[in-house]
């Protein structure tokens, strides 16, 4: 386990089948995997290095999702935003999933994970499209865990694109004026038939949501941890999930 501290101040190994409890498991949990270059600097690594190990974890805290009933798992993946970093790394990043799913689809089938993508494909490139289109095709028909990747994503293009949509289907008369509602606007989203976030886990020490589901965060429980993502184990995962069984939920209310 790391030196860092998690929110407790310690890093005690949680046994998910005795602490946590069965009927209070977020239904939805989105993580911004955070810290992977900072991670890689501190071992005198490339940055590239943090971005392999990273995605290695991936598929443990996948794992530990999938295990304790959680039944969708948001990973910010790629933001509008990183396409600003150097071109090495944005190119090494587009590799990622032709790296990550040939090696894991098979496991990812075998779970009953159904792969799911949030975001624009426009921009990316093919070979990298290819790979997520097939896992995202291998995995249509599971029924169990949903595994989404935020992916070349950024809220606020996503609203602005929702608010252009409705706007146009009110122009157009699809839509009257008096018949927008919250509800119609979250159909225009990027995650149109997924549920709200229950729980938002950010990684690194960073306590900031950087353009991340802005909406869909309304009444998200926010957990943040100095844990870089490549070294976030499953039992700091196991540890938030404890976090947030600890909190009332009351959305505005007593």
């Amino acid at each position: 386990m790391s030196q860092k501290k998690s929110w407790f101040g310690k890093n005690k190994k949680v046994d998910s089948q005795s602490i946590l409890s069965d009927d209070n498991i977020p239904r939805h949990v989105a993580i911004i995997m955070d810290g992977n270059g900072r991670w890689a600097r501190r071992r005198g690594l490339p940055r590239i290095a943090g971005h392999h190990s990273g995605m290695k974890n991936v598929k443990k805290i996948t794992i530990a999702a999938d295990d304790i009933g959680i039944e969708i798992l948001t990973l910010y993946a790629f933001s509008t935003e990183n396409w600003k970093r150097p071109q090495d790394e944005v190119d090494y990043l587009m590799s990622l999933p032709q790296e990550f799913f040939p090696l894991e689809i098979d496991e990812l089938v075998q779970k009953n994970v159904r792969i799911r993508m949030t975001g624009w494909k426009e921009g990316v490139p093919g070979h990298t499209l290819e790979a997520v289109e097939n896992a995202i095709e291998r995995t249509k028909h599971n029924t169990g865990l949903v595994l989404n990747f935020a992916f070349n994503y950024g809220s606020r293009k996503e609203m602005t694109e929702a608010m252009r949509e409705m706007v146009r289907d009110v122009q157009s008369g699809r839509l009257k004026l008096e018949d927008i509602t919250e509800e119609e606007y979250s159909k225009r989203l990027q995650t149109a038939g997924l549920p709200d976030p229950d729980l938002l886990i950010r990684t690194s020490g960073e306590l900031r949501i950087s353009n991340f589901m802005l909406w869909q965060l309304a009444y998200t429980e926010l957990l943040f941890t100095d844990l870089y993502w490549p070294e976030f184990s499953e039992n700091d995962f196991y540890e938030a999930i404890r976090e947030y069984q600890s909190r009332i939920r009351r959305y505005g209310g007593l």
